[in-house]
């Protein structure tokens, strides 16, 4: 089991990095009561088919005391024969003050009696057991979000390579196009297996259908041209911090040829080790 104690200062980029984490494969808890971690742990340990990677966010909204005990917790984490890091981010003052200001937020600190400014210093002591203690510090001061995201993935060990998901999906255009669809393809223009008396009831997943299409040189070159678009365009996407992107074929009813290249597109990202969803918009309906 792997585990990843994310913490830090309000504003430096926590959920920044426990967003990265999750889309890296990893369980994610926001805010775990130290108290718990114990308790938590000892189940993640006989559990690890689900647990295997866990991320743990830990931060000022803790009690003090208990922020104290870290360090005490760490070592019963070693005891589990658990693969721990610790990771906090830090950011300066100002930075942090103006991020504040930027998103209207309160600190999780300040009150009435209590400024933004004092908080933060307050902050910074609170959270001296844990940075003391942490594997890998990373400072966001001078980063944007898509800086802080690369810069996690290349501190935990550079092991986790951001993977964009594709979701693809197939519909009909009488029905109407997705609503989240990055990109659309057109597959109105092939043979349409409806004016077959023998295939107007089946689908593309069925053997019949597959066979039709199957023997149209046509619908075997949009297959080609989907598959070796995507497979040149995914690393970019994935270089501007893609998580998924939502690719949508439709044909008139989304029945036939759209399910048949979905199904298609899909295989031959698979065979790539290829992150894929797939969706069947109007069979679902059925």
């Amino acid at each position: 089991m792997k585990l990843i104690i994310v913490s830090g200062l309000s504003g430096s980029g926590k959920s920044i990095a426990l967003s990265t984490l999750e889309d890296s494969g990893y369980y994610c808890i926001d805010n775990l009561p130290l108290f718990l971690l114990e308790d938590f742990l000892a189940e993640a340990v006989h559990r690890q088919n689900v647990y295997q990677k866990v991320a743990i966010s830990i931060d000022s909204r803790n009690q003090t005391n208990t922020v104290q005990q870290f360090p005490v917790l760490l070592k019963h984490v070693s005891d589990l024969k658990i693969d721990c890091r610790t990771l906090f981010l830090q950011a300066d003052q100002l930075v942090l003050i103006n991020r504040f200001r930027e998103t209207r937020r309160k600190h999780p600190l300040s009150t009435e009696t209590v400024s933004l400014s004092d908080a933060i210093e307050e902050e910074q002591l609170l959270m001296e057991p844990i940075v003391g203690y942490a594997d890998i510090v990373i400072d966001s001061t001078h980063m944007n979000i898509h800086q802080i995201r690369q810069a996690i993935r290349n501190k935990i060990e550079n092991k986790i390579a951001h993977v964009c998901t594709v979701k693809l999906e197939s519909f009909g255009f009488k029905f109407g196009l997705p609503a989240d669809a990055d990109l659309v393809f057109d597959a109105r223009c092939l043979p349409n297996p409806y004016w077959q008396a023998n295939l107007r009831e089946k689908t593309g997943k069925d053997p019949e259908v597959k066979r039709f299409l199957d023997a149209s040189v046509e619908v075997q070159q949009i297959v080609t041209d989907i598959y070796n678009l995507l497979k040149h365009w995914l690393p970019l996407f994935e270089k501007e911090n893609r998580s998924y992107l939502n690719v949508a074929v439709g044909c008139t009813g989304g029945q036939h040829r759209s399910v048949y290249l979905t199904e298609k597109v899909s295989d031959l990202l698979l065979k790539d080790s290829r992150d894929c969803m797939l969706r069947h918009r109007e069979l679902s309906k059925q």
